[in-house]
């Protein structure tokens, strides 16, 4: 299970919601590039980036900004935000981008999904939001009726990379993760799954080791390492070590 930073971009700069509420934003004073590097330094194996303006219009803004994160780092990065056409992430496949994130076109435009993770296997990754399970849309801004584990049965016969999955009640929390929601979804998918929100401590971490087993491969972590939480070091350390029990584990990095 691999620890994925997280660099959500609003006019150019590193930014954390709370919840997914554009009202409730708070900015961080690294330039995104540098933040990327330091990471990178702390021992990332990937970044995960969303333009939250290009999610919320539809319209990429933050393209210089991304840029200069991939010059500046020799790690994979994927980005989501936005992503609604192959022209679109084949611009972004231009920049250096590993893998594309779409979310809304998930819903929207199923067929278009189908036909890129043909054209580019292994390459398109698919973002789940849901709120109370159901699917949101948009930046969030928009709440569907379709329940999430209802997408991931459907979509699971795609050649897509994995599915990121996100509890927008907990994003940007730092309580915890919806556990439940995370092994229901594992439950009807053979196709590997990234979770996100709630992460704010090394335990939080802990808590999902035993669902690497059942395919859970990564976790999006951004605030907790912002405000300092953890470093990405420990939880390397902690997701690596195959010798201590999960006991000693939490004994050892209980937060």
């Amino acid at each position: 299970m691999k620890l994925i930073p997280a660099i959500d971009l609003m006019n150019g700069k590193c930014v954390r919601l709370f919840k997914g509420d554009f009202n409730k934003r708070k900015d961080f004073s690294k330039e995104p590039h540098e933040q990327a590097q330091f990471w990178e330094s702390e021992g990332a194996e990937c970044i995960h980036i969303v333009d939250l303006d290009a999610a919320k219009s539809g319209n990429p803004s933050n393209d210089k900004t991304i840029k200069e994160i991939v010059k500046t780092v020799n790690i994979p990065i994927q980005i989501g935000g936005g992503i609604r056409s192959q022209e679109r992430i084949e611009q972004l496949f231009s920049y250096g981008i590993d893998k594309v994130i779409m979310g809304t076109s998930a819903i929207e435009n199923k067929a278009l999904v189908k036909e890129l993770s043909n054209k580019f296997p292994g390459r398109i990754i698919v973002g789940i939001d849901a709120k109370e399970r159901k699917v949101s849309t948009r930046g969030w801004l928009e709440q569907s009726n379709i329940l999430a584990t209802d997408l991931v049965k459907e979509l699971s016969s795609f050649k897509i990379a994995s599915f990121i999955v996100t509890d927008i009640n907990t994003d940007g929390t730092l309580e915890g993760t919806n556990e439940d929601f995370i092994r229901d979804i594992l439950n009807i998918t053979d196709i590997p799954v990234i979770a996100s929100g709630g992460i704010g401590s090394i335990s939080d971490l802990l808590s999902l080791i035993k669902f690497e087993s059942f395919g859970l491969y990564g976790v999006i972590v951004g605030k907790a390492l912002y405000e300092n939480k953890f470093t990405i070091n420990e939880a390397n350390k902690v997701l690596s070590t195959e010798r201590l029990t999960d006991i000693e584990l939490n004994k050892k990095y209980q937060a």
